[in-house]
């Protein structure tokens, strides 16, 4: 495996590791910022003002996790699109390489040891 191609699925590893963890940490987030609201709900205390308060924080924390998820996406193609970038001027390296070690065109034999061209003959009108 080219060095790059081990680069590239050491760059998915990282990727999904960052993905699993966000989503991991969000769960972990959502629970504990959830806890107040299932207190003040087993005390009676939680009105319907409250429960809104409670979805509005549940939406903010996910908002940020998913921001987390798409920077790296992003981030993760434009390292994909880099890699892709190296691939193909290796390529065209290797295509110009190629052509600059190709055969040279056969050189031409000097003037003198060139054998004599047949002077072209001319057919002479026909006399009327």
């Amino acid at each position: 495996m080219k060095t790059l191609q081990r680069l590239e699925v050491l760059k998915d590893l990282v990727q999904q590791a960052v993905d699993r963890g966000a989503s991991s940490v969000e769960a972990i987030h959502q629970h504990i910022a959830g806890l107040p609201f299932q207190v003040l709900e087993k005390s009676g205390l939680l009105d319907d003002d409250k429960l809104k308060l409670k979805e509005k924080q549940q939406r903010t924390i996910g908002a940020v996790y998913d921001a987390i998820r798409r920077i790296n996406r992003q981030v993760g193609e434009l390292i994909s699109d880099q890699f892709e970038l190296v691939e193909d001027s290796e390529h065209i390296q290797r295509v110009l390489d190629g052509q600059t070690r190709a055969a040279p065109a056969p050189k031409r034999k000097p003037a003198a040891k060139r054998k004599p061209r047949k002077a072209a003959t001319r057919k002479k009108p026909a006399a009327s």
